[in-house]
């Protein structure tokens, strides 16, 4: 039994999230169906990391079990031609078997994408957020960094998470503005469900004035999330990055040119 590890990118618009479902519409059913064409027995694949329906990912990192050698090749130019052209697995490695894509991981990296422009975009559409009213750099800065620390996160969880514990130690969190574009860069041991969408969305409230900077820090002593703002379109959000040890030999994040 080999042990093989990938990493991956996708567009989730054309998928119902990562976990498989019944129907098969998850970009985890895609990626063993076009697996086990290639290891010649059926696969299942465990990732870093679940993203929810529109949410995309420039690097997710799975593994899984193969009972035979195939090239590496094999594992992606291979794997890549029984996929959909929305998802491509980019990198594959050989790994010990007390590798585990999620266990292994030591964190993980989000960026969520904000178009911040009158009009709603088209040729982006899916793949950026919007929001039409001008938004103030500094008071969204001043917010963020408020929320970096170990803390219950329970107001900007959703309600159906299923963490065992809500206490995640959030040790990024980057605003900045590019043009039109406001691009928040986010990196955790852990997120919880929802976490970075319910972020951005409380910060879009400071940014827009309706909320002081140390109202984030109020939710968090909180810890109702029906105090918070609602839950962010999921459109402009990508897993950018999972972390591991230098000893697995992995590529860790894919660069994002937005």
């Amino acid at each position: 039994m080999v042990r093989i590890a990938l990493g991956l990118e996708y567009d989730g618009r054309r998928f119902c999230g990562w976990q498989t479902q019944p129907d098969g519409c998850s970009v985890q059913d895609a990626l063993q169906q076009a697996l086990t064409s290639i290891a010649g027995h059926p696969v299942e694949v465990v990732a870093a990391g679940r993203t929810d329906a529109g949410v995309h990912a420039a690097m997710q990192v799975v593994h899984f079990e193969a009972h035979f050698e195939r090239p590496e090749s094999a594992w992606v130019r291979g794997v890549n031609s029984f996929l959909p052209d929305s998802v491509a697995v980019l990198w594959a490695r050989t790994v010990p078997q007390d590798f585990h894509a999620r266990f292994s991981a030591l964190s993980r990296s989000y960026r969520y994408v904000l178009l911040n422009h009158p009009v709603r975009p088209a040729l982006q559409a899916g793949r950026v957020g919007w929001f039409h009213a001008p938004l103030a750099l500094e008071p969204m800065r001043e917010a963020a960094q408020l929320l970096v620390g170990a803390h219950d996160f329970s107001a900007f969880r959703a309600a159906a998470c299923q963490a065992k514990s809500p206490v995640r130690e959030l040790r990024h969190l980057e605003v900045t503005r590019h043009g039109d574009r406001i691009v928040f860069d986010l990196s955790a041991n852990a997120f919880l469900h929802h976490m970075v969408r319910n972020i951005v969305s409380a910060l879009v409230y400071v940014g827009k004035g309706r909320y002081p900077p140390y109202w984030v820090a109020e939710l968090l002593q909180q810890r109702d999330r029906k105090l918070a703002a609602p839950t962010f379109a999921p459109d402009g959000l990508y897993l950018s990055a999972v972390q591991y040890a230098e000893e697995w030999g992995l590529p860790t994040a894919q660069r994002l040119d937005f």
